[in-house]
This record gives structure tokens, C-alpha cells and sequence, in this order.
């Protein structure tokens, strides 16, 4: 299967996900990369059902393969700026609004972990004001960046498709 392809069949499957998605409450940031099931293949079909995602409110992986990660997060306060050297990220707004910069040159970078260095700024970039329903795609290796985030917080899933 083509990374396309791979791409476009996480991204039916989120949509298909989040069409019944309930309304949150903020509950503060809750990142992704909580406690992940172990990465392995996948073999058959993978079924998350609504009563585990609950709308984001438990955040985390749901899905982990050696090609792709499917997860759920819920802010409520801006975050660092984030560069994910071998991993694009698909975002699907399921409630919420916040200001999200992609692209420009991050500033303040620190990396303990050299595959997912972190920043405190970003110097240009494009800006992007997402509410509830909105999809976007950052590539491999571009900052990007949650830099306004509203009290009542946003809500998304994240499609991770990982390079090799």
C-alpha cells in the first residue's frame, strides 16, 4: 500500500470516528503520548468505538502500527512548538478553536530527543485559525505549533504516518 493510500485510509477511518463526536469539557492538556499500545502491524481491521474515544475526552493512542498512529488530544493552553522529524502529522478538529502556526523557522529549539525537537517560538510560518470540522497536514521536519488555545480548550485527533 502506498503512503497515500495508507494517508487517505487513516484519514476515512478518523472522519468516520469523529462524526458523532460529543461536545467537551475542558479538561487541560491532555498529550497524546500517554500510555501508547505496543507498535505492531496490522493485521485485520482495527475497531475503536465511541465509547472509548468519548469525543477526545480520553485522550491518547488508540491505534499503533509501524506505519501510522491514530490519536486523540485536548488542549486548553498554547503548546511548544513541535518538529517531528520522521512523522507527518493529519489533524481533525472535533471541537474547538485555536490559532496553529505551520511552517517558518522554530526559534528556542531544544532536543533532548533529536527526532522530536522542541521550540519556543517560530520566526514567519503560516498562520491557521482551526475550528471544529477543519483538517490539516503538517509534513516531516516542519515546526508547527498550537499558539493560541481558549480557555474552553480544541479538540483533535492526530493521524501520525511515519516515515521509515
Amino acid at each position: 500500500m502506498t503512503t497515500t493510500a495508507r494517508v487517505l485510509a487513516c484519514a476515512v477511518f478518523v472522519a468516520i470516528s469523529c462524526a458523532g463526536a460529543a461536545a467537551q469539557q475542558a479538561r487541560g492538556q491532555q498529550p497524546a503520548r500517554g500510555n501508547q499500545p505496543p507498535r505492531a502491524p496490522l493485521t485485520k481491521s482495527a475497531y475503536v468505538g465511541h465509547d472509548k474515544i468519548n469525543g477526545c475526552n480520553a485522550a491518547g493512542t488508540f491505534i499503533n502500527t509501524p506505519e501510522y498512529m491514530v490519536q486523540c488530544s485536548h488542549r486548553v493552553a498554547p503548546g511548544v512548538v513541535e518538529i517531528h522529524m520522521k512523522e507527518t502529522d493529519i489533524i481533525y478538529v472535533v471541537d474547538g478553536t485555536a490559532t496553529f502556526v505551520t511552517g517558518g523557522k522554530a526559534t528556542g529549539v531544544t532536543s533532548e530527543n533529536p527526532d522530536q525537537p522542541r521550540g519556543k517560538g517560530v520566526d514567519g510560518g503560516e498562520t491557521h485559525h482551526l475550528t471544529k470540522g477543519d483538517v490539516i497536514a503538517v509534513p516531516a521536519g516542519q515546526p508547527h505549533w498550537f499558539k493560541e488555545v481558549p480557555a474552553s480548550g480544541v479538540s483533535y485527533y492526530v493521524i501520525k504516518v511515519l516515515k521509515n
